[in-house]
């Protein structure tokens, strides 16, 4: 492969982005055409669920000022960043694999060219179940969540979509499909 490019994983909170990526990451440890780098968040993972650097929001805002970060965007009071190590990442001909909003579709799809969308998505019950068990929200929360699906994919943008409604190996088979698919 001469030239890399960046996969942008969207989707609704609850929808199994994280667990997807990581089972992605294990399966596909051996293919050096892919890359999983580490977003950066202004909130403490949950290690289990979450797979991030943490830092407070000041020190992100430092780390911008310094150009740390390919992307970022703010979404429900955090500040999120992809680190710009990706640019040598996809110039050595690798797939970049992030876990990003929709908000940022556009303007990544503008600094690089060669970029796609993975949008995963479950039920609305499903997701209420996992959102659940991660005890950060209380019910209200979590159905005032479902309500609002987030922002659309921008217009003329045409996500492949993975359901990640049924069991996890069937999630996990689909995503990784489409990962290899992008790569051959």
């Amino acid at each position: 492969m001469s030239h890399g490019a960046l996969v942008l994983v969207v989707g609704p909170s609850g929808a199994g982005k994280d667990t997807l990526i990581g089972a992605a990451k294990a399966a596909l440890a051996d293919d050096l055409r892919f890359s999983f780098p580490r977003r950066v968040v202004t909130r403490t993972a949950m290690v289990e669920l979450e797979d991030h650097d943490s830092v407070d929001v000041n020190e992100f805002g430092r780390q911008k000022l310094r150009g740390a970060y390919a992307l970022d965007w703010e979404a429900h009071g955090l500040c999120y960043g992809v680190p710009a190590a990706i640019d040598a990442a996809m110039v050595a001909g690798r797939i970049v694999v992030v876990n990003t909003s929709r908000k940022v579709i556009e303007r990544a799809i503008e600094k690089y060219p060669s970029c796609h969308v993975l949008l995963v998505t479950a039920r609305p019950e499903v997701r209420a179940k996992r959102l659940a068990g991660r005890g950060r929200e209380s019910a209200e929360d979590i159905e005032a969540r479902l309500q609002r699906e987030g922002a659309p994919v921008p217009e003329g943008i045409v996500p492949q979509i993975i359901d990640n409604s049924a069991g996890l190996d069937a999630g996990i088979a689909s995503f990784v499909g489409a990962l290899r698919a992008i790569a051959d």
